[in-house]
């Protein structure tokens, strides 16, 4: 295998990246949408509406508000990634850490019009990630920089059909945009240079059913499209004159709550994530064309929330997600199954606002990775700390 065909490979490897954007969960899907959901590894997060970042699992939440409502947030997020066991064309190289930190804001509007209809705006991030190798290491036709940011407006309504039934959807206007850098010259220059980006439209449907107050459950789903991203693309000959078309997942969920008592709820969700979406990459002049072997993967957490007093409320959850990598991994994008242990609590100032905080410990596996044919072979394992903090008011 030449150079050229080795730069091609690693180029279309990580142009997944240029459109996706969650490595804290399977593939590149962000669970980052608000920091009271961190707090209870996201179980329930369709149904709770206890803020209006709800809107960002399911639209028809919305109509479960009677006031306005306006939650804005942060999410950081510190990987610790490790690459190590490391032969590149047969020679062991030195173990690698690319983790980093880096933060996803979030802010949600809800609006009842009357006792039937709501409308809705939220700016968040559903993809993200970022890896990043130090100066001079030795496999950097595979390592490199591969830095991914995602935003995602969305506009949303919803109506109430009656006191058990609510409905909901909304569009997603989705922009994309991503570095990737392999390759190191001595010049400083880099073999493979790509910074670019695209813009897609996407929507989602949701549905509540709500036996009573206490206990309610809904349905989800959402569409996402293909972002076909343009800019600077030199791997290593210019090919800014094409577009990367990349196809990102589309999702279905469902959520439960159960409120026990005036102490206690459980929630719970299951969400299914169809990363299958990836079986191609490709350019839009054919430049590139690569075959991809990944598999659809799963999302299960439960939860629970403590009402402690009038001030008070404390959460906590647990999540398992599944590997969206099959036969096909990556030193720069490593994926694995993972499991997530969260705990928070939220703080009312007074009637109307609160002070919400979320932290999550994400477990990763060690991997077993191989590169073009062999070339490269290693282990990688990812683990993270995310923490959220939010102010929610209702009006």
């Amino acid at each position: 295998m030449n150079k050229k065909q080795i730069f091609t490979r690693s180029v279309i490897t990580v142009a997944i990246a240029l459109a996706s954007s969650q490595t804290m969960a399977a593939g590149f899907q962000l669970n980052a949408q608000s920091a009271t959901g961190l707090g209870r590894a996201f179980s329930g997060d369709g149904v709770i509406a206890d803020n209006a970042s709800t809107m960002a699992k399911n639209a028809a939440s919305m109509a479960l508000f009677d006031a306005p409502a306006l939650s804005l947030g942060v999410i950081g997020i510190a990987t610790d990634v490790h690459v190590k066991n490391t032969k590149f064309v047969g020679q062991s190289i030195n173990d690698a850490s690319i983790g980093g930190t880096s933060y996803a804001p979030n802010i949600y509007y809800i609006q009842p019009i009357n006792n039937k209809f709501s409308v809705g705006a939220s700016l968040y991030s559903n993809f993200g990630t970022k890896t990043e190798f130090k100066k001079g290491y030795k496999a950097d036709l595979f390592g490199g920089l591969t830095d991914v940011k995602s935003i995602n407006l969305g506009l949303s309504a919803a109506y109430r059909i009656n006191q058990h039934f609510s409905v909901g959807g909304g569009l997603d206007i989705i922009h994309g945009s991503g570095k990737l850098q392999r390759g190191a010259l001595p010049s400083g220059k880099n073999l493979v240079d790509i910074d670019a980006d695209g813009i897609a439209l996407g929507y989602n449907l949701g549905a509540i059913y709500e036996y009573n107050q206490n206990n309610r459950f809904g349905l989800s789903y959402r569409y996402s499209p293909t972002i076909e991203a343009k800019g600077d693309i030199h791997a290593p000959a210019d090919y800014s004159n094409e577009k990367l078309s990349i196809p990102l997942p589309s999702m279905l969920e469902f959520s439960g709550f159960n409120k026990l008592n005036d102490k206690f709820a459980v929630h719970y969700s299951v969400q299914w994530i169809e990363w299958s979406a990836f079986d191609q990459l490709s350019t839009t002049g054919g430049s590139f064309s690569k075959d991809y072997q990944w598999q659809n993967s799963w999302h299960y957490s439960v939860g629970g929330t403590y009402y402690l007093n009038n001030d008070w409320t404390l959460r906590a959850g647990y999540m398992h997600d599944t590997s969206a990598q099959g036969k096909l991994t990556s030193i720069s994008v490593p994926d694995s199954d993972r499991n997530w242990l969260s705990g928070g609590f939220s703080y009312h100032l007074d009637s109307k606002s609160t002070i919400d905080f979320g932290l999550t410990y994400l477990i990763g596996a060690d991997v077993d990775v191989k590169e073009a044919g062999g070339l490269l072979t290693a282990t990688t394992r990812a683990n993270a700390w995310l923490y959220g903090l939010q102010y929610s008011r209702s009006f």
